[in-house]
């Protein structure tokens, strides 16, 4: 761990002490953090997003691109001849590529052997035509990491500056995969269950949690997470 991470890690844990998760009724109305717990520490939807991420890391590899920062890219790349960056505003920090994924004219086409999108698509207006484009720029048996908010608070920062549009569920993700991967070449993974989906309304950090094993019990009504691996033939 880096000295700024330790310094942030440290600082985390005075406002968990400052402010802890309380069980009080008379509490229940005000969330814990309106910023899904970042302030806290890490996000619980990032706890499913991690572990699924890892289990495909054997895609991760070629030329690589990934939405708004390159975390996952570094953290998991393997054999690497390049690694992108997308924004949809142009100046963004680590941007290397600048355009919108509802527009596809604004991307190359047949480029990445791996493109990691995470929590992305809920901030689009069309996530249809977001999700084809996410296929254009994939080369012939390149791979799509994705991953969308199932139960969820809205990002007020997202909301202010672009929007914060949807939430998806495992069938409303099938439904878009297949008409972006018509081979059917893909599978969808849910993430979640009552507590969990409770925890993250309520802006619990994953470090708030007695136990880590509280959410790895799966129940697919209460879809916190939902992701997508699929794979462009042809």
């Amino acid at each position: 761990m880096s000295m700024k991470q330790a310094a942030k890690s440290m600082v985390q844990g005075i406002v968990r002490r400052l402010n802890p998760a309380s069980s009080r009724v008379e509490d229940m109305l005000q969330p814990v953090s309106t910023v899904f717990g970042r302030e806290r520490g890490n996000p619980i939807d990032r706890y499913y997003i991690e572990k699924f991420i890892a289990r495909h890391a054997n895609d991760i590899q070629g030329a690589l691109l990934e939405v708004a920062e390159s975390t996952y890219s570094m953290r998991h790349g393997r054999s690497v001849s390049s690694s992108d960056v997308l924004h949809v505003v142009a100046g963004a920090p680590n941007a290397t590529i600048v355009g919108d994924l509802t527009v596809p004219a604004s991307l190359p086409e047949n480029r990445f052997d791996c493109f990691i999108c995470t929590q992305t698509l809920s901030f689009l207006q069309d996530p249809a035509i977001a999700l084809r484009t996410c296929a254009q720029m994939l080369k012939p048996g390149g791979v799509l990491i994705l991953t969308v908010p199932g139960i969820s608070q809205i990002s007020q920062f997202d909301m202010s500056r672009w929007g914060d549009y949807w939430r998806f569920t495992s069938k409303s993700v099938d439904a878009l995969a297949g008409h972006a991967f018509p081979s059917g070449s893909y599978l969808i993974e849910t993430f979640g269950n009552v507590f969990a989906a409770k925890a993250a309304l309520d802006g619990l950090a994953i470090e708030d949690l007695p136990d880590l094993g509280l959410l790895d019990r799966n129940d697919a009504n209460y879809q916190v997470v939902i992701g997508l691996w699929a794979r462009k033939t042809g």
